[in-house]
């Protein structure tokens, strides 16, 4: 067994508004990954109609619309969003936004984009 880090990830890939993500855990079960979000990008609002996450902010500040409310979270905290649940992340800074996304089980094939 090997420790991962962004340069020993299973892959990189883009997504959105150029931004970056690195697959460290790709199992059906658990996926986790490493992803990068430039100054003001955003995502699709969505949601997975089996899995979890958990969004941990490593760097910056992400913005979280979840359902029809707005939540903020810092640097060093993190957010579990259930399945079933709309949302998306929002970097609104004027730095980039890294956090560690952890989905379970992963959510290859579960993503239903609602805008």
């Amino acid at each position: 067994m090997d420790a991962v880090s962004k340069n020993k990830a299973l892959k990189h890939y883009q997504w959105g508004e150029n931004c970056d993500g690195w697959n460290l855990v790709d199992e059906t079960s658990l996926s986790v990954k490493l992803e990068k979000m430039p100054p003001h990008t955003s995502e699709q609002k969505h949601f997975h109609q089996y899995s979890q996450q958990f969004f941990y902010i490593i760097k910056g500040e992400a913005v979280f619309e979840i359902q029809r409310e707005r939540i903020i979270v810092k640097m060093e905290e993190g957010i579990h969003i259930k399945a079933g649940i709309e949302h998306r992340i929002i970097n609104e800074s004027n730095e980039d936004l890294e956090f560690l996304l952890s989905s379970q089980p992963s959510t290859a094939n579960d993503r239903i984009n609602v805008e």
